[in-house]
């Protein structure tokens, strides 16, 4: 039997300890201080990181980098970029020096009010996806299942499955058929590791029956049954001739996915993201009258704060009027 551990899908092939030592020790000692640290972000963080300093050089950067340079670098960043995205930057920068043990510019005063100045002109209003309701979604499935069968029958699953669970759209293409459990009245996708789950305690999500063809549980049986998956990658690739792949999809894949039928149902697809389902359950949970307790404990939000981002609007929206 192969020494091998089963880890978020990736199978990881453990050293053979020395006499006298354990694997846990050999496994211990493979990390330097750096394995470590990089370990404590998750991929996507260090991709992202990455990008950003490489862009920094790009213009003519470098690690260390002088405030004034910085200061330079966040005022021409103003004139294209939200100030979101200018944040971000600068924490990559501000974490690249950090790393490396040397003083981060990011600290300087005059970087500081540089970055207060750019908030106040350009404001910090997160632009929001727009929310897909259920009947928005009803209106996209309807469009969906004019494509090929076999992209036809992915999309409706996981348009269908992304709402009624609420996932994040990396929690999605995460899912593999050994994280699924069926139940009668439903079935439970175990999440293995999520954006606020990076240590991978995991945690399960439950999706109960659907009427008719809006089904979520019918929809995903249809869709492995069809592309004969039973093991592995639940969400994969399909190629124009509609052939199913092996890998699984990208999370810009759903979004993609999201934006085509989002036009295709004849919609506007530059107001819409791999995050409006998610988006759009929280709302019609809220509308329904589902209690903020109730919709965390299906989307795994760990603060009201975050919620109430979304709820509030449909709240707002019941406003009587006093004229």
């Amino acid at each position: 039997m192969k020494n091998d551990t089963k880890l978020g899908g990736a199978t990881l092939a453990h050293a053979q300890p020395t006499p006298g030592q354990s694997n846990g020790a050999t496994r211990r000692q493979s990390l330097s201080v750096d394995g470590y640290v990089a370990a404590a972000r998750s991929a996507a963080t260090q991709r992202g990181y990455a990008a950003d300093v490489r862009h920094f050089q790009s213009k003519g950067g470098r690690i260390p980098a002088a405030p004034q340079q910085l200061a330079a670098y966040i005022a021409e960043l103003a004139a294209t970029l939200a100030v979101a995205t200018i944040e971000r930057r600068l924490i990559a920068i501000h974490r690249a020096h950090v790393d490396k043990g040397l003083d981060s510019p990011a600290r300087d005063a005059l970087v500081k009010q540089t970055m207060a100045g750019v908030r106040r002109t350009l404001g910090t209003r997160q632009r929001q996806a727009k929310a897909l309701v259920k009947d928005d979604l009803l209106e996209m499935l309807v469009m969906v299942d004019k494509r090929k069968p076999m992209q036809a029958a992915r999309d409706r699953a996981l348009l269908l499955v992304g709402f009624a669970g609420a996932f994040r759209r990396s929690e999605l293409v995460a899912i593999r058929c050994e994280d699924i459990t069926e139940h009668a009245n439903g079935l439970e996708v175990l999440i293995r590791r999520s954006k606020t789950d990076q240590a991978g305690a995991g945690r399960t999500v439950f999706i109960p029956h659907a009427r008719g063809t809006r089904c979520p549980v019918k929809a995903l049986w249809q869709w492995l049954e069809l592309a004969e998956i039973t093991s592995g990658w639940v969400f994969r690739a399909v190629s124009r001739h509609d052939k199913v792949g092996c890998t699984a999809l990208s999370a810009q894949s759903v979004a993609l996915i999201v934006k085509v039928a989002a036009k295709r149902a004849g919609g506007d697809p530059t107001v819409v993201s791999g995050h409006s389902l998610r988006a759009g359950y929280v709302t019609t949970a809220a509308e329904a009258g589902l209690q903020p307790h109730q919709i965390k404990e299906q989307t795994g939000h760990r603060s009201d704060a975050m919620l109430a981002r979304y709820i509030r609007p449909v709240a707002n929206r019941k406003t009587p009027s006093l004229l």
